[in-house]
């Protein structure tokens, strides 16, 4: 398929650059990906739409400071987003700055942390961080929230609060899993009391997340790596639901990627590692009934892997209802809930 497949004209008044009042408080678009038909709702609706036994599935990821900005020993500004961080004192990040830095060059960020530049592997380079201190520690310190690059201001303490979930656990993150930005404790609560069940995965989103597609054809893009985690615990709870014959729904595209990179042989098995799964129509997948996820850029990864789960076309006519009622659109925006369709 051809990249000019997945795009899509989008107003940019439509791009949202501020949360709803409340996490709860964002509309939210139904397609069931078999028939194409569409409902539109509010997100405070969606424990109507599931019953008692099924099981939703969050990525409980934690987006870290991971923007430090400094100098080079030369004078020269940098700014360095923390892509992953290896160990307490070693990470691989993007660096920019008017010429990039050399192996064993040392850089001096947020004005007191001295690092030095290791290597350089693809578009990414290895750092070094020369204090005691761990560079979890040193981020929350002095780093500043990554937000996308399609929000035009910068991270303010609203957006400290608002771009992380109610659940974020395992710090990583450079990106928030955005489809979880919408539930807020009240409501997790409620879908428990009615007898749904929750369980966890991690995905630490990358920076890719927000690149577009940019060669022709789909099968020549390569995907970006993301480590990932699925325990025990919801493999079992994953296996029950579907013996039983209720659905699991994946909150986010990086749940799903989670767990379709956990049953690549066929069956879903605990376990951890990196993923490139690059997930597209005519994939076949293993694990998810249904999905909750936001609405995503035009030529993107993530519009190509929903594409995949309810068909092209259903969901070229479900972004094209949206911009015409004028939905939110990307990290901050509303949400869809999608059937599969096969």
């Amino acid at each position: 398929m051809r990249t000019e497949d997945f795009d899509f004209y989008l107003p940019n008044a439509l791009i949202a650059q501020f949360p709803a009042s409340q996490r709860n408080a964002s509309r939210l678009l139904r397609l069931d990906g078999a028939s194409g038909v569409l409902a539109d709702h509010q997100f405070r609706e969606l424990p109507e739409f599931l019953k008692a036994g099924d099981l939703l599935v969050f990525n409980d990821t934690r987006v870290i400071k991971a923007r430090l900005v400094g100098v080079k020993a030369s004078g020269g500004k940098v700014e360095v987003l923390i892509e992953r961080v290896l160990d307490e004192h070693t990470a691989l990040a993007h660096v920019r700055a008017s010429k990039a830095p050399k192996s064993g060059q040392p850089l001096i960020l947020a004005g007191t942390i001295n690092v030095s530049v290791l290597d350089r592997r693809d578009d990414l380079f290895l750092l070094r961080f020369e204090d005691e201190m761990p560079i979890l520690e040193l981020l929350k310190q002095y780093g500043t929230l990554p937000l996308p690059p399609y929000i035009s201001h910068a991270a303010n303490p609203l957006d400290e609060e608002r771009y992380q979930t109610v659940y974020a656990k395992t710090p990583g993150a450079i990106a928030a899993p955005t489809a979880g930005l919408h539930f807020d404790v009240a409501m997790l609560a409620l879908l428990k009391d009615k007898g749904i069940e929750i369980a966890y995965v991690t995905l630490h989103v990358g920076a890719g997340t927000f690149q577009p597609v940019r060669v022709e054809d789909i099968n020549q893009h390569k995907m970006h790596s993301e480590l990932y985690f699925v325990p025990e615990q919801t493999v079992a709870l994953i296996k029950a639901a579907q013996q039983r014959g209720n659905k699991v729904t994946a909150v986010g595209t990086t749940a799903l990627r989670a767990l379709e990179s956990a049953a690549r042989t066929g069956e879903l098995s605990a376990g951890s590692g990196d993923t490139d799964i690059f997930i597209t129509p005519g994939y076949q997948f293993k694990v998810v009934e249904r999905l909750l996820t936001n609405f995503h850029l035009p030529k993107s990864t993530l519009l190509m892997l929903i594409s995949a789960f309810a068909g092209l076309e259903s969901v070229q006519q479900a972004y094209q209802h949206a911009v015409e009622a004028d939905y939110r659109f990307f990290s901050y925006g509303d949400a869809m809930l999608i059937e599969r369709a096969g």
